[in-house]
C-alpha cells in the first residue's frame, strides 16, 4: 500500500477531536486510509452504501452507544443526513465521560453536503481535512513518469498499461454522471454535464468565461454556475481566486478553472498516452493544472492561493500566502530553459512575494536571477514540506 502524506496529520487529528471528517473525491484511497489506521486501533467499519451496514443503524443511537469505546469510521457519510443529530449526542455525552480520543472518522466524497449536514449539529466537535488523489511525493520515481499522463487516482495510476487505465477513468466518469451526482440529488441530464465537463477540459487553466460556456450548452448563466458550483463542490474542479489586495492596478476579477486531476481532464479529451498528450493543444494548460494540484495538496492547512494576472500585462501563475504571512510567487512552465517574463518580475514585487520559483520538468534547482529560483516539482514539494 502506498503510504499516505497525510495519515501523520490524520492520526493527530483523531487523537484531539471527538470526531474527523476526511472528504475526498470517490477512489482517491481514503478507505483504504481509514482502514490502515483501524489496523492499530479499536475500530469498527460502516459503509453507508451497504444495506447490511444501513440496516444496523436502524436504531443508530442503540447501535453506537454499544460502540463507544471504539473508533467508528462511517464511509460515504453523507448518504444517511440523519445521523448527524445523534452523533453530536453521543459526542456529548463521551465528553462528559472522559472519553478523549474522536469517536468518529467520517468519509465523505461530497464536500459541501458534508459541510452543510455536519456544521450546525457538529460545529465546535469536528475537524475536517481533504485527501486529494496521489501527488509526486507519495509515489516512486517510477510512477511519477506516469502520473501527469494518468492522474493520481490509484487504480489510474498503478494500472497495468495506459489502456486499462484509460478505462478505468472513463468508467469512473460514467459513474459521476450515471449514479453519484444523481444520487445527490440534482436532476442534471448526464449527457449535458459530461458536455460541461468537457468543455472545462478544452479550457483548462483558462479564466472562467460563463456566457461561452453558456452558449455553447444551450443554458444561461445561472445555469452555468450551479453546474460549475456542483463540480467544485464534489472535488472534481478547482476556483482559483485572483489576487486582488494591496494593489491599485485594474485586476482580472474572474477565476480561473481547472480540472483536478491531469488523468481525468486527459480522459475527457481522449488523450491516452503521453505522446498524444504532447501533442494536443492542451498539453501546456494540463501541465500547469497538473503543478498547481500537486502543490496545494501538500500546501499547509489555512494556506490562501490565487493567481495574479492585471490589465497591463502582469502575471503570476500560483501565489501561496501562508499562515505566517510568506508568499510564494510560483511560475510554470514546460520547458527545459525556463525563463519568467517581465510580467511575472512585475507581480512578485507587486504582491511582495518573500520567494520567487519557476518551475520547470528538469533536474536541476539554478538561480534564474538573484531572487528567482528554477526548480522542479519533487524539489519545490520537499520544500513545500518543510514549511507545513
Amino acid at each position: 500500500m502506498i503510504t499516505r502524506h497525510l495519515q501523520t496529520t490524520l492520526e493527530y487529528l483523531i487523537d484531539n477531536y471527538p470526531a474527523v471528517a476526511l472528504l475526498g473525491p470517490r477512489q482517491a484511497g481514503k478507505t483504504t486510509l481509514a482502514l490502515a489506521i483501524a489496523e492499530h486501533r479499536n475500530a469498527i467499519y460502516l459503509d453507508l452504501e451497504s444495506e447490511q451496514d444501513r440496516a444496523k443503524l436502524t436504531q443508530s443511537e442503540l447501535y453506537l452507544t454499544q460502540h463507544e469505546n471504539k473508533l467508528v469510521i462511517l464511509d460515504e457519510v453523507q448518504r444517511a443526513p440523519q445521523l448527524f443529530q445523534n452523533l453530536r449526542g453521543l459526542i456529548d455525552r463521551g465528553r462528559r465521560k472522559g472519553l478523549r480520543n474522536a469517536r468518529f472518522l467520517l468519509l465523505g466524497s461530497a464536500s459541501i453536503e458534508l459541510l452543510k449536514q455536519s456544521s450546525e449539529s457538529l460545529a465546535g466537535r469536528i475537524a475536517y481535512i481533504e485527501l486529494p488523489p496521489l501527488h509526486a511525493l507519495e509515489v516512486s520515481s517510477q510512477l511519477r513518469e506516469r502520473l501527469w499522463v494518468r492522474g493520481g487516482f490509484p487504480d489510474s495510476l498503478l494500472a497495468n498499461d495506459d489502456q486499462i487505465s484509460f478505462q478505468w477513468r472513463l468508467d469512473f466518469i460514467r459513474t459521476y454522471l450515471e449514479r453519484d451526482i444523481p444520487q445527490l440529488g440534482p436532476r442534471i441530464p448526464a449527457e449535458t454535464l459530461r458536455r460541461f465537463w468537457v468543455m472545462l477540459a478544452h479550457n483548462q487553466s483558462e479564466l472562467l468565461n460563463a456566457a461561452k460556456l453558456a452558449s455553447s450548452l444551450g443554458v444561461n448563466g445561472k445555469t452555468v454556475a450551479k453546474y460549475l458550483d456542483l463540480m467544485v463542490d464534489l472535488l472534481l474542479v478547482r476556483r482559483l481566486k485572483p489576487w486582488h489586495e494591496n494593489t491599485a492596478k485594474r485586476m482580472v476579477k474572474s477565476p480561473k478553472i481547472y480540472i483536478r486531476d491531469s488523468g481525468i481532464t486527459h480522459a475527457l479529451l481522449g488523450i491516452q498516452n503521453q505522446e498524444d498528450l504532447l501533442s494536443h493543444p492542451v498539453c501546456g494548460s494540463s501541465w500547469e493544472g497538473f503543478i498547481i494540484e500537486n502543490i496545494l495538496s501538500l500546501a499547509p492547512h489555512n494556506t490562501e492561493a490565487y493567481f495574479y494576472r492585471s490589465s497591463g500585462g502582469a502575471e503570476c501563475d500560483l501565489i501561496l500566502r501562508f499562515p505566517d504571512q510568506q508568499i510564494w510567487a510560483i511560475e510554470i512552465k514546460r520547458s527545459l530553459n525556463p525563463k519568467a517574463e517581465k510580467g511575472f518580475y512585475y507581480a512578485c514585487d507587486d504582491i511582495q512575494a518573500t520567494h520567487r520559483y519557476v518551475v520547470y520538468p528538469g533536474d536541476e534547482t539554478y538561480p534564474v536571477n538573484h531572487d528567482t529560483e528554477a526548480i522542479n516539482l519533487v524539489n519545490l514539494l520537499l520544500r513545500l514540506s518543510q514549511a507545513s
